[in-house]
């Protein structure tokens, strides 16, 4: 099943909107690069202790698992950040009814800073952050999805 593309107009808006709230210049950057912007501005907001607004942390959440799912395709195990979204990925057996035996599930900001290499796999793992069931649910292998910033 095709990834399903991200709106380009409800990201610019939702980054916008964002980076207004925080008193910074409206993004001026391509299209292409707007989905990298945004999971910046959810992690810069995250790290000053504050809540990012729902559409852009649902999109920024949903391009890093998206990444996820185009660098190890397959279906064996599947990545939920509850509440914004979930990926089936890794080559292998694959399920086909019910809960998935390789389940991993994390929490919006922890992905983001696995998937940019800001937290390492063991660290979130030491630290309670994840939950990884199953004898394929270790995703260290293929993260981080970016170079930390």
């Amino acid at each position: 099943m095709p990834a399903r593309k991200i709106d380009p107009e409800l990201l610019r808006a939702a980054l916008d909107a964002q980076l207004a709230e925080l008193g910074e210049h409206p993004y001026d950057g391509p299209a292409q690069a707007a989905p990298a912007a945004a999971v910046e501005v959810v992690l810069g907001l995250y790290g000053r202790g504050l809540r990012p607004e729902k559409d852009l942390a649902r999109l920024a959440v949903r391009h890093l698992l998206e990444r996820l799912a185009e660098r190890a395709p397959g279906r064996t195990v599947e990545v939920r950040v509850p509440p914004y979204a979930a990926v089936q990925c890794v080559p292998g057996p694959r399920h086909t009814r019910g809960t998935p035996p390789n389940v991993v599930e994390t929490d919006p900001r922890t992905w983001l800073e696995l998937a940019t290499g800001r937290v390492t796999w063991e660290q979130a793992m030491d630290a309670g952050k994840i939950s990884a069931s199953g004898t394929r649910a270790d995703l260290s292998e293929f993260l981080p999805l970016t170079s930390p910033e």
